[in-house]
């Protein structure tokens, strides 16, 4: 049993200018995301496993591929993210189902060394419906500047019958990261960072 695949978009920016002022080095956001038939799309079923058993490694598999051709290799990313979008004719549990599952996920958690979950989205939508993947630090979900979003559309995905499965990722935080983040606040609040029983 392999996924039905219409086809792979890959999308990509290269920031210069970030808040009027330019950027010590380029900002590398980029996403790959495939359009593949909704196996279970207009009805119900009861047991999603074996097909979320099948396509998840083979999916996985290949959209961490081809973001680490993007990225230039696991160690260049440091922000990452996943995110699913389910044709009208589907449920939000068909999307989540094929992105959140360990043989999906720990392909790409594995190629770019991460300890963090992977931050998510799962939603319905028709075609052009925006894409938007969040990311998260690969190490450390407090670093703030790390909070960034890949946001990009397939003008004729998804088709009500598919779903639109995606990773992202950023080369690294905003570039002129001024907000602090979890841990100052903490901190500014007189919480004791070396006693994780009192935050």
């Amino acid at each position: 049993m392999t996924p039905n695949i219409r086809k792979i978009v890959t999308y990509e920016e290269e920031i210069l200018v970030e808040g009027f002022k330019k950027v010590k080095q380029p900002w590398h956001m980029f996403a790959v995301a495939a359009v593949v038939a909704n196996p279970w799309a207009d009805r119900y079923v009861e047991d999603l496993k074996p097909e979320i058993m099948a396509f998840g490694p083979i999916l996985g598999e290949l959209l961490t591929e081809r973001m680490l051709k993007l990225g230039g290799g696991g160690d260049a990313i440091e922000a990452y993210g996943k995110a699913a979008i389910v044709g009208l004719n589907g449920e939000i549990e068909h999307a989540s189902g094929l992105i959140h599952t360990l043989r999906f996920g720990n392909h790409y958690r594995e190629a770019v060394g991460a300890k963090s979950y992977l931050a998510f989205t799962n939603i319905r939508g028709g075609a052009n419906a925006p894409v938007m993947i969040p990311l998260m630090d690969k190490n450390d979900a407090g670093r703030r500047s790390h909070y960034l979003t890949v946001q990009f559309s397939i003008a004729d995905a998804p088709r009500a019958d598919e779903v639109v499965i995606a990773l992202g990722a950023a080369s690294s935080g905003r570039p002129h990261h001024r907000i602090g983040d979890r841990y100052q606040d903490l901190k500014d609040l007189g919480h004791d960072l070396d006693n994780p029983a009192a935050v």
